[in-house]
């Protein structure tokens, strides 16, 4: 572990409802729960706001319902959190080469690496620098964890929430740490945490005080080892720029048990276009299709056809998903299916038969976001023929009224709210989903560059219309 505390966490805030928040003032300081909106939904993100009520990301989305039932309930636009999560991993790498990003909110880096900071100093005025630039670029607030190995960096970044930065000074670690709960250090979950509560040990300190040998005896010996020297604050790992994808996948999973074959087929031709697009998007090809089908009793099946070569090939690997199709009995109903490609490349190797399927006709993908918005949006079965679908939280604009966002809809009509990023809180209208001057449309950025200003300043959104006049800021749950 280094003598400077040159590694940082970056942590954004309840990133998904944070960046609803921004974007919709009439959800400011409101509970804003993201996820899926099913029975079977789970909550992605939950605002700080929505956290009093004891809502957690991972919950049942049935249950945060019951424990906030006046809080806005929206489904992810996971297009606008990759723009904000790219302009966010930006302001990173111009730190340092070193970026380990996590997730979309969540990355490690090197200060040391990018020369960026070298002691207490001035690793504490890059972490303030970095939260002012990430609140001028995108209007959003991220923790700062600064220590001298990854652990105890993550650890100071949850301490920072919200919108703060911890800075933990080396030779402070041990005591810190001690009077910390096991569940603290990485790797602890609620069995390895249940173990340790039954053999008396509760804290970090206990672990230290237990020793090594008494830990390698709980919980063998590769997790006793590690588990004692992170309790020692002890952390050699890297902070590694790049990590090898091993394979790309998408799944869904389905408010009702699908029993119609036919509907199964078709939703697995989706999930191959989705995957490919997503295959496509990361340059990458591959050659081992790959089938998951999650069966009403929960019980789960893989099958995998591995190709003469890698491929991006829509037609190919829809062909390949819907033979591995034929070998699953979906008897009684399907609650998830997903497809994935592994075995990955940054090269194709075309296939004639492929070729000749283009020439006859390729099928046109699904429309809409690649992500799990568009597990929401595409094809339940619940909706008519030609019937469109509005999803809650997502972007409208009126032909009349504006720029503004879908509050809920059903039993044919939608209701919308008209506002943007730097309106005030704007007016709600109903309309029927078949209304042809509401479309939907892109996401209006969270902040806007002054006109002839240098980029970063949060400059006034132009106004939806007459909609987004101020009116009342009360927050809808909304439904799909």
């Amino acid at each position: 572990m280094r003598n400077a505390p040159t590694i940082l966490h970056l942590d954004m805030d309840a990133f998904y409802a944070s960046v609803e928040q921004a974007s919709k003032p009439s959800l400011r300081g409101k509970a804003v729960i993201v996820g899926g909106l099913g029975p079977r939904g789970v909550v992605a993100t939950a605002s700080y706001e929505a956290r009093v009520f004891g809502v957690h990301s991972a919950m049942p989305m049935a249950q945060a319902r019951r424990l906030a039932p006046n809080a806005a309930y929206l489904v992810p636009r996971f297009g606008i959190y990759r723009d904000i999560s790219e302009q966010v991993m930006g302001l990173l790498r111009e730190l340092s080469p070193l970026v380990e990003p996590l997730s979309l909110d969540e990355a490690f880096v090197d200060l040391e690496a990018g020369g960026a900071a070298w002691d207490d100093s001035s690793a504490r005025l890059v972490g303030a620098k970095l939260r002012g630039d990430i609140r001028a670029a995108t209007g959003l607030a991220g923790s700062v964890g600064l220590a001298a190995s990854k652990m105890l960096a993550k650890i100071a970044s949850e301490q920072a929430k919200p919108d703060g930065l911890v800075l933990i000074e080396p030779g402070t670690e041990r005591a810190m740490l001690g009077p910390m709960s096991v569940r603290t250090l990485p790797g602890v979950g609620p069995a390895t945490g249940d173990q340790l509560r039954r053999a008396g040990i509760h804290t970090v300190e206990e672990i230290a005080e237990a020793g090594e040998d008494e830990l390698v005896r709980l919980l063998g010996k590769a997790h006793g080892h590690a588990l004692y020297a992170m309790a020692l604050a002890h952390d050699e790992r890297p902070v590694v720029a790049e990590r090898e994808t091993k394979s790309v996948s998408v799944e869904d999973t389905y408010d009702v048990d699908i029993h119609d074959r036919v509907r199964v087929g078709l939703e697995v031709q989706r999930l191959a276009d989705r995957c490919v697009r997503r295959l496509r998007g990361a340059g990458l090809s591959g050659r081992t299709i790959v089938l998951k089908v999650r069966r009403y009793d929960f019980s789960t099946l893989t099958r995998s056809e591995t190709l003469r070569g890698p491929t991006d090939d829509p037609a190919v690997v829809r062909e390949a998903a819907a033979r591995l199709l034929e070998s699953v009995d979906t008897t009684g109903g399907v609650r998830l299916l997903g497809v994935g490609v592994s075995g990955l490349a940054d090269y194709t190797q075309e296939d004639l038969f492929a070729q000749a399927a283009g020439e006859l006709g390729e099928q046109q993908p699904v429309e809409g976001g690649e992500d799990g918005a568009e597990a929401v949006a595409v094809a339940r079965g619940e909706e008519g023929p030609g019937e469109r679908r509005w999803l809650a939280g997502h972007d409208v604009r009126h032909a009349e009224y504006g720029h503004g966002w879908v509050q809920g809809s059903g039993l044919g009509r939608v209701t919308v709210r008209f506002e943007t990023p730097g309106s005030a809180p704007g007016r709600v209208r109903t309309f029927r989903v078949e209304d042809p001057g509401l479309a939907a449309v892109e996401p209006l950025p969270l902040v806007e560059e002054r006109p002839g200003g240098s980029g970063g300043s949060r400059g006034v959104a132009r106004s939806g219309g007459s909609g987004a006049a101020g009116a009342s800021e009360g927050a809808v749950a909304g439904g799909v």
